[in-house]
């Protein structure tokens, strides 16, 4: 399980205008239009450089990382809660932030980290890994968000799984709003054409 970080700096510069003709004038600018919400405030609107935008969703981990927002000096607690991009190019054209009060918590997808593959007989076996879930949803301090949790698959068989309810979570996570009992990763058997083929090398 990897460690939590702080928050991490990103520069934003207010935006007076809204609506989809202000949007299009920023991006011509080379910004990515955002919006900034929550905590009972009035909603926000800021712009994004473009390629600093792009490189922390490519980044991976986006939607569940804390940044400090500094909007023009002024610096505000905030976790990406949704992005829009080109349906053609892939580019940000959009980023939602929702701000965070300190020690509150909140719900975050975190990526699982599945380890000691090499290790279990059923992928010794000829099984096959099959991964049902990348991520889970957990209910985590916004100040202790994880990187991953890691998935122990050294002592699968073929035909054994995971399920969430037996992860071990963070110090002080709890499971999101979702069944808890579902599965994570099984190994399943090698298909016929596999086993024919390891009949025939033999």
């Amino acid at each position: 399980m990897s460690a939590a970080h702080s928050a991490k700096p990103l520069k934003a510069t207010a935006r007076a205008g809204v609506g989809k003709g202000a949007a299009r004038a920023i991006r011509r600018q080379g910004q990515v239009p955002a919006v900034i919400y929550g905590l009972g405030a009035p909603a926000q609107p800021v712009a994004l450089d473009f390629n600093e935008t792009k490189r922390l969703i490519y980044a991976g981990g986006f939607l569940s990382t804390l940044f400090e927002i500094d909007v023009d000096g002024k610096k505000t607690t905030v976790i990406p809660r949704d992005y829009q991009l080109d349906k053609v190019k892939d580019f940000p054209i959009h980023v939602d932030f929702l701000r965070v009060a300190r020690g509150a918590k909140i719900e975050v997808e975190v990526p699982l980290h599945f380890v000691n593959e090499e290790a279990a007989p059923g992928l010794k076996n000829g099984g096959t890994l099959n991964i049902v879930h990348h991520k889970i949803a957990l209910v985590v301090a916004a100040d202790a968000i994880p990187d991953s949790v890691e998935v122990d698959v050294g002592n699968l068989e073929i035909g054994d799984s995971v399920h969430a309810e037996t992860l071990k979570l963070p110090e002080g996570a709890e499971f999101g709003a979702i069944e808890r009992d579902f599965t994570v990763v099984t190994v399943v058997p090698p298909t016929v054409s596999e086993a024919a083929e390891t009949e025939a090398a033999s």
